[in-house]
């Protein structure tokens, strides 16, 4: 049994997945995914650190997230499954099936899940990768509504909607954000990679789909993974790579338009 918080959305006798939020998100990244997919069976936890999950006992390896999805599974007595990770989740969701392939039916990445290229001689800054999101997790607000307004001024979420207004106050507990930063500084740094997520992401399955964003965590252009990424990613393990138009990092899962698609990929894909 886990400790783990989750959350299931849609049908019970559904076509299940389990959906991996990024490295400061929750469960609820994927309202708008639940919304989109209304017949699908999405398990979708607060991952190590996070959430719900927050108080659980560190360190936060991308091994032991994987580790928890899959303890997910044998609580609901779920031989296999396909999973769908967006950013961090979506490397989650590779050390995944690389360490239990038999319990991983498919994986779709969102944005996210294929390691950084980092200049050669330069440590990884993690509060440089993440800027603002970083930041905010060293932050205090007095009531939801302050952090409500401060999300609004977020330059990635000019079209705010009812989802996002429910990812914020769950975020927000005693005045503070629910990312423990330990938690986000280990990972962020792990993104860059380690021996075991070197391996995770060398076995990536050939064919495997990335739904990419064209703008990045800013809202910048080009996104996290710009034309000669893709090209290296392609030509190394046959990734194949699909552009969700007019999206970037946070809105490719978290508006209605970018988890249409995400929709519509995992529906064919089930």
């Amino acid at each position: 049994m886990t400790d783990l918080h989750f959350t299931e959305f849609g049908p019970a006798d559904g076509p299940v997945v389990v959906a991996i939020h990024g490295i400061t998100a929750s469960h609820l990244a994927w309202l708008e995914l639940a919304a989109a997919a209304p017949g699908l069976r999405i398990i979708a936890p607060d991952l190590r650190g996070r959430g719900a999950s927050n108080g659980l006992p560190g360190p936060w390896p991308m091994q032991r997230h994987a580790d928890d999805v899959i303890a997910i599974l044998d609580e609901l007595g779920i031989a296999s499954a396909p999973l769908v990770g967006h950013s961090m989740g979506a490397m989650v969701a590779n050390v995944a099936a690389h360490r239990h392939p038999d319990r991983v039916s498919d994986v779709l990445l969102v944005d996210g899940g294929l390691t950084l290229p980092l200049p050669a001689g330069v440590a990884p800054d993690p509060d440089s990768l993440l800027g603002p999101a970083a930041a905010r997790l060293a932050m205090t607000f007095a009531s939801v509504d302050e952090y409500r307004e401060f999300w609004k001024k977020h330059p990635a979420l000019s079209e705010w909607t009812p989802a996002l207004d429910a990812y914020v106050d769950y975020d927000l507990a005693d005045g503070r954000p629910r990312t423990v930063i330990d938690a986000m500084r280990q990972n962020a740094v792990e993104a860059y990679g380690t021996p075991e997520i070197d391996a995770a992401v060398a076995a990536v399955r050939p064919g495997t789909t990335m739904l990419f964003a064209p703008r990045g965590l800013l809202d910048e252009t080009p996104g996290l993974y710009p034309p000669s990424e893709r090209e290296r990613w392609a030509s190394a393990l046959g990734v194949n790579f699909v552009e969700v138009p007019d999206t970037n990092h946070y809105t490719i899962v978290m508006s209605p338009r970018g988890a249409a698609a995400v929709a519509g990929w995992l529906s064919s894909a089930l």
